[in-house]
């Protein structure tokens, strides 16, 4: 291990960056914040496999993320990379660009890499979780460059930008609570109308990212199909190897009951290796998987929970529409109740309504945030409506403290100190302590000298900065 970390210097190579420069990289390292020009702030970050060498050409994975934390989002990768042989390099795109102008950037960090590092053009692959999956599965449409993309709790964009002559491999992987799961199953049938090559990898992990075993998966996924269409040579060891071991994932979901699972994951293993083998044997589990009773009464109630989800979700987005319209504040205390009933989901008995109540409050959360995206985003902001929505945000999350003190700040603002102290108190009691935060917060100046603010600090903090003598 020392001796091979001791070899991570790997090549120099001269990049024409408007002036002659040498530049080192090494394998088995991110390299971040390198330039993409010297004439633009533009930048990326690169990983090279430790078994990287220039006698061969790579496959390339772009890995996006729109929240600036691109290096981050690679390095999940690394471990897939390093096992399945693929360069990683992630462009510096970010939200607060246009879509378009994010294109651009993410094109033009990739011509870079391609300019200077022996990559197999025909295997460029994008990915990315969350909007920079939304991202990720985007590209393959807007340059052809990219043939692929892996994209991890984000379905695909507009299924009405794809175009049947320019197919690209799509792997969506999710987690059943993640509110995109019934999208990215919608999308994999259009996909399958069209014949799109893709696949859907259903996670267990209780957060976004999977574990590192499913991102090799992908990747693995992405080779044999490159095998299958001639970009890569053939290996049947590689292949028969990857096969024993989705098997044997398949009889594991299958052994412990996990049938809906164990089916699903069967019915994705024959677009990767119908092409290569004879999958009699496997056709043969997947029926007998769907005869069984169990699985059949499971079936009908994760669809009965599907049909009661999307009836749900049509009533959020119509309230949501309507009350920031009128400025319902009143009807807070629906959304209230709304919350408590997707918790009885959530805590219920029933393992379909269970994930059912995580994609239902994960989805109300999104359309409130994307709501306050969009008012933000106006030249002339709508207070009312950004205040409903701050309001609504400390209902479906009770414990981010960021949406209290944006209403308090905007109440402040306002001159709503009524408003502002009843929020406050309600962080406090919910144990909000920053009183570092609390004391910089915008707009809040008169409110810091009011003796009622004053006492609800000492009251939950001691630590009331002002005293006020009342007359």
């Amino acid at each position: 291990m020392k001796k091979n970390l001791t070899l991570l210097l790997l090549i120099s190579c001269t990049l024409q960056l408007g002036f002659a420069q040498e530049m080192v990289l090494k394998k088995g390292a991110v390299l971040d914040a390198l330039p993409v020009n010297d004439s633009l702030q533009d930048t990326y970050a690169l990983y090279l496999p430790t078994s990287f060498s220039t006698d061969k050409q790579w496959p390339l994975l772009m890995v996006v993320d729109m929240n600036g934390k691109q290096t981050q989002a690679l390095s999940m990768f690394i471990a897939a990379a390093e096992k399945e042989g693929y360069v990683l390099m992630a462009p510096q795109v970010r939200d607060s660009v246009s879509l378009s102008g994010n294109v651009v950037i993410a094109t033009r960090a990739l011509k870079k890499v391609l300019d200077y590092l022996p990559i197999q053009r025909s295997r460029i692959y994008s990915a990315g979780a969350n909007s920079g999956g939304r991202f990720a599965n985007l590209l393959p449409i807007f340059t052809k460059t990219v043939s692929g993309a892996i994209s991890i709790g984000a379905a695909i964009t507009n299924t009405e930008l794809l175009n049947v002559r320019q197919p690209f491999h799509f792997i969506g992987i999710v987690n059943k609570e993640n509110y995109n799961y019934p999208d990215l199953l919608k999308s994999e049938k259009v996909l399958e109308r069209l014949r799109y090559p893709n696949q859907l990898l259903i996670h267990e992990a209780e957060r976004l990212w999977p574990d590192p075993e499913y991102l090799q998966r992908a990747l693995q996924f992405l080779t044999i199909s490159a095998m299958r269409k001639g970009v890569a040579k053939k290996d049947s060891t590689y292949i028969r190897k990857a096969f024993t071991n989705d098997l044997l994932k398949a009889n594991q979901l299958k052994g412990s009951m996990q049938l809906l699972e164990a089916e699903q994951f069967i019915g994705e293993m024959f677009g990767v290796y119908a092409a290569h083998q004879n999958l009699d044997s496997l056709r043969m589990v997947q029926k007998d998987i769907r005869r069984n009773k169990v699985y059949k009464s499971m079936k009908r109630g994760e669809n009965a929970a599907f049909l009661k989800e999307s009836l749900l979700k049509e009533d959020f987005l119509y309230y949501m529409d309507e009350d920031l319209v009128t400025y319902n504040f009143n009807n807070l205390g629906w959304w209230n109740f709304q919350r408590e009933e997707i918790e009885k989901f959530i805590n219920g008995s029933n393992p379909f309504e269970k994930q059912m109540g995580h994609r239902l409050l994960g989805f109300v959360n999104a359309l409130a945030e994307d709501n306050i995206d969009l008012v933000v985003s106006e030249a002339l902001i709508d207070e009312d409506a950004l205040a409903f929505l701050y309001m609504l945000k400390t209902i479906l999350e009770p414990e981010n403290f960021e949406y209290y003190l944006k209403v308090i700040s905007l109440s402040c603002k306002n001159e709503d100190f009524g408003t502002a102290l009843f929020y406050l108190e309600e962080a406090l009691k919910k144990g909000f302590d920053n009183t570092e935060k609390l004391y910089g917060l915008q707009h809040t100046a008169l409110l810091k000298i009011d003796p009622r603010f004053n006492t609800l600090v000492s009251k939950y903090l001691k630590d009331a900065r002002y005293k006020v003598k009342e007359q």
